[in-house]
């Protein structure tokens, strides 16, 4: 059907507020073969909807849920298998299993645009959606910018969006970071040895940190953030990503600080093709345990202390000010230990999703970066020397929550079914080609094009059972592709009844779509709205303010909902792990 929609640019807060990281941020590693897929997963009839993953069995709290017991444990058995070929195996099997279910419906995969004054230099970024400004050069050694609304959360430890780990990598520092290859390279620590065995990391801390308030800093700040971080009393949503490091009998991480804070030690489970990924990421950056701890309101909630300006860091910046909602004030950290090649004295945030105020604030000069573009501007701005467009290693998607009552009354498989017809119905390249408008990539899997199987290799090639629609493309579906027939069938399957081409009034669907301000979003929202219309599925689309759409899909409040997850690692298991049922990024409620 085609839309009437004026669509405009998806909003940076796609990313900025996943992928994680992906940062999630929202916010990435031979044999050829994988597990089997159902012939009727692959099939060219749209149809077919029985798949492996699927079973009759439910979850813990939805009887239309699948049994995610399964999943759980290859998630689990991965972080600990050493032999290469058979873990890539195991990941395209737990994709498999992902895509059986339809809960995550991919639309494509990201790739980032924004505007940068000419006069700006030196700010660089890389795959997994990190922003580095403390090395750039600008007139008056100012910044001033848009990175997304209000923050929900500035404590490294419980950040769970990529927007969130920019500031982080502004005001704190890990012991690795990336450098403008994209490489990484040592932060506060000063290298590494490892272990013959892959199993054992020693790192070796620089002398005379310190964090912004003069206190030493040294390895045993690192030992109480890392297992802070995997306590279950913090919260944090990126816990899962310790299963990778040895628990000692206490429960407590294997990890240790010698006792003059020189040196930082960290058993693994098993080798880690992306260990210096985890060091660089901001979930496992240190803390201040004097600041974290003597916080008011610490004990029911734990980044309470970073709630306001003037918190203890260790960044290239300090937060001066904090206007919520309005702007933030980012100024040069004195005691920054490589503060001599900060040249940048003060970073002003504009705090805001509104595309058209933000594109006008960087036209008229009070911004010099911006991280979104309106639809209707970007014919007028291709071709300038402010537009930059870089790639982004991750998957813009939608989902389910598998224990709406959407699925009521329905079996596993028919809920399977209807989530499938609802994929069908979505034109990607209308969403790409009119909103998005950055040359983005159909996508047709969950991982994304270009992720490393941890060989070097593409992990999408490497499955010789991906072989829809042809032996020479691969995915779990045509992105090109329309199915409206199709999409019928797998809902007549689902106990729905159809008059022509339109849903009985006697078997309805209504239901929310969930999405944040950002105008972008709302837009994609609006096209996916009118496609599902197009058989009588009644799409109510609900815009939330950013940090009540964070929380609200967190605790599942919602049927239908708009995701992004930009990987923060180079190895598929990044982007499934989120799935995995302990996940606090598992926004889909699988397993719970």
């Amino acid at each position: 059907m085609k839309k009437r929609i004026i669509a405009v640019l998806l909003a940076t807060t796609m990313v900025l507020g996943s992928a994680m990281a992906g940062c999630g941020n929202s916010n990435g590693e031979s044999s050829k073969s994988s597990a089997s897929k159902s012939e009727n997963s692959k099939s060219e009839d749209s149809s077919a909807g029985s798949t492996s993953a699927v079973s009759e069995e439910h979850g813990p709290s939805s009887e239309a849920a699948p049994a995610w017991d399964k999943f759980d444990k290859l998630i689990h058995d991965i972080r600990r298998e050493v032999d290469p070929a058979k873990r890539e195996s195991m990941m395209h099997e737990a994709e498999d299993m992902l895509m059986d279910t339809w809960t995550a419906i991919p639309l494509y995969y990201y790739n980032k645009n924004y505007l940068q004054s000419t006069d700006v230099t030196g700010v660089y970024a890389n795959l997994f959606g990190y922003k580095f400004f403390q090395y750039a050069q600008a007139l008056d050694n100012k910044l001033s910018m848009n990175l997304g609304p209000e923050p929900a959360k500035l404590d490294p430890a419980l950040n769970s969006a990529v927007d969130g780990a920019i500031l982080s990598i502004m005001g704190f520092s890990g012991l690795y970071t990336f450098n403008d290859k994209g490489e990484h390279v040592p932060d506060l620590a000063e290298d590494y040895e490892m272990s013959e065995d892959g199993l054992t990391y020693t790192f070796t801390v620089r002398d005379g940190l310190k964090w912004s308030n003069g206190d030493p800093l040294n390895a045993k700040d690192f030992e109480y953030s890392w297992n802070r971080l995997a306590d279950p009393k913090t919260g944090a949503d990126y816990s899962y990503l310790t299963d990778i490091i040895n628990k000692k009998d206490d429960g407590k991480l294997d990890i240790e600080a010698s006792e003059d804070g020189k040196t930082f030690t960290v058993k693994l489970v098993a080798p880690c093709p992306y260990f210096l990924d985890l060091a660089a990421f901001p979930a496992f950056f240190a803390v201040p345990q004097k600041s974290v701890e003597a916080a008011e309101g610490a004990d029911s909630n734990p980044g309470a202390w970073a709630l306001e300006a003037g918190f203890v860091g260790s960044g290239p910046f300090l937060l001066k000010e904090w206007k919520h909602n309005e702007s933030m004030l980012y100024v040069k950290n004195p005691n920054y230990y490589n503060a001599d090649k900060v040249s940048i004295e003060e970073i002003q945030l504009m705090l805001s999703d509104d595309h058209t105020a933000i594109f006008n604030a960087f036209k008229d000069g009070s911004l010099n970066y911006a991280d979104v573009i309106p639809t209707d501007e970007m014919k007028n701005v291709k071709d300038t020397p402010e537009y930059h467009v870089i790639p982004n290693l991750g998957t813009y998607y939608c989902a389910f929550n598998v224990n709406s009552d959407l699925f009521k009354g329905k079996t596993v498989q028919q809920a399977a079914d209807m989530r499938h017809a609802m994929s069908l119905l979505i034109d990607r390249q209308y969403i790409v080609d009119t909103v998005a408008q950055a040359d983005q990539e159909l996508a047709n899997t969950f991982v994304p094009a270009a992720m490393e199987d941890g060989n070097g290799e593409e992990f999408r090639k490497n499955d010789d059972d991906y072989t829809y629609p042809d032996k020479e493309n691969v995915g779990y579906y045509d992105p090109n592709k329309v199915d409206v027939k199709g999409a019928i069938e797998l809902l007549k399957k689902a106990g729905f009844e159809f008059d022509g081409e339109m849903l009985s009034s006697s078997t309805p669907i209504n239901m929310t779509y969930a999405v944040n301000e950002g105008s972008g979003n709302v837009k994609i929202a609006e096209a996916i709205q009118q496609d599902l219309a197009q058989i009588g599925i009644n799409v109510d689309v609900e815009t939330k303010e950013w940090s009540v759409f964070q929380e609200e899909r967190k605790n599942g409040v919602y049927d239908f909902q708009r995701e992004g997850w930009i990987a923060d690692y180079n190895d598929p298991i990044n982007m499934l792990e989120i799935f995995e049922s302990t996940s606090g990024n598992n926004n889909s409620q699988l397993g719970k």
